[in-house]
């Protein structure tokens, strides 16, 4: 089926191809920015058209571990899915750690001009940012998907909380990972939000924090990746399928052990800050969020971009 695209009531651009599910947003200074943002969305749809293919050209490659050499693969978008997952060749990950966040990157270069005062590119969760001088965005989370209720998704969602990016950070991507995604994940997370430069090394980073939250308990339920989906890039890997309600001590020893995970990668400087939520308990990094986490009481503003979903 080719892509498809659709323009929601809100005046929010929806373009769906394959697995890619994206939605984008643009606000502009002016006239002349409105004018910007309707080019924006054109060329972004002209690009969208042929992601698909050209990932899909390259996927034997795209789903093998990256080692130690050089990048084995060409595309633009390809390149930037190896890169941001080179960090972490020192354990098993496949550039397809990052392609959520990879195609959102992607897109929103097409925003980065003169009149447009922001812009968002929302893939599944993943979510690529432009903000000009001045410009900020308040970005809500929902730490748990399983959670979600008919009434929420008929009504409005109340995120589990808000934090604020602006222009002066150096944060352009946040992404989100934990076992209930849709991604697998070997730790137990709900889910590990990360705040990074771009929204390729925020996908990245969060699959590996998300990975380091664990602890041992037989009633973990893991199975290889490959019996839960045949065509996974994980193999046989154990992957997670099934946590059931843990003592808080257990819990709070797994996110202890995704937080170190996650206060390595900000030292040096890999990401600017992580929020990791699991079994309602919460540990952030130090610095670089502005905002509240109040697990359940939040509601979602007006001018936030979105949700942030495991």
């Amino acid at each position: 089926m080719p892509a498809q695209r659709s323009l929601l009531p809100d005046g929010r651009w929806h373009f769906q191809h394959g697995p890619m599910d994206i939605v984008i947003d643009a606000e502009a200074n002016d006239a002349a920015g409105e004018r910007a943002i309707i080019e924006a969305n054109a060329t972004a749809w002209q690009r969208f058209e042929v992601l698909l293919d050209e990932l899909v050209d390259e996927l034997p490659l795209l789903k093998r571990p990256v080692v130690s050499g050089g990048c084995p693969v060409r595309g633009a978008v390809a390149r930037r899915m190896w890169q941001a997952c080179a960090p972490f060749r020192d354990t098993y990950i496949t550039p397809m750690a990052a392609v959520a966040g990879s195609v959102a990157q992607e897109l929103i270069g097409f925003y980065q001009r003169e009149g447009i005062a922001r812009a968002w590119v929302n893939n599944g969760g993943d979510i690529a940012l432009h903000l000009a001088p001045g410009a900020s965005t308040r970005i809500g989370l929902y730490a748990d998907i399983a959670r979600l209720s008919e009434h929420e998704v008929m009504q409005g969602v109340s995120v589990d909380g808000l934090f604020e990016v602006r222009h002066a950070m150096a944060v352009r991507g946040v992404a989100t990972s934990g076992w209930r995604g849709r991604s697998f994940s070997l730790g137990i997370a709900d889910s590990v939000t990360v705040l990074a430069a771009t929204a390729s090394a925020a996908d990245a980073a969060a699959t590996i924090i998300a990975n380091a939250v664990d602890v041992d308990d037989a009633r973990i339920v893991r199975l290889p990746a490959n019996e839960v989906k045949d065509d996974s890039d994980l193999g046989g890997i154990p992957v997670t399928v099934d946590v059931p309600t843990l003592p808080a001590y257990k819990v709070a020893q797994a996110l202890a052990s995704g937080l170190a995970r996650a206060q390595a990668l900000k030292a040096s400087g890999l990401i600017a800050s992580a929020v990791l939520v699991c079994q309602r308990q919460v540990m952030v990094t130090d610095g670089g969020l502005s905002g509240t986490m109040m697990i359940g009481h939040s509601s979602m503003q007006k001018d936030q971009v979105g949700s942030v979903f495991a």
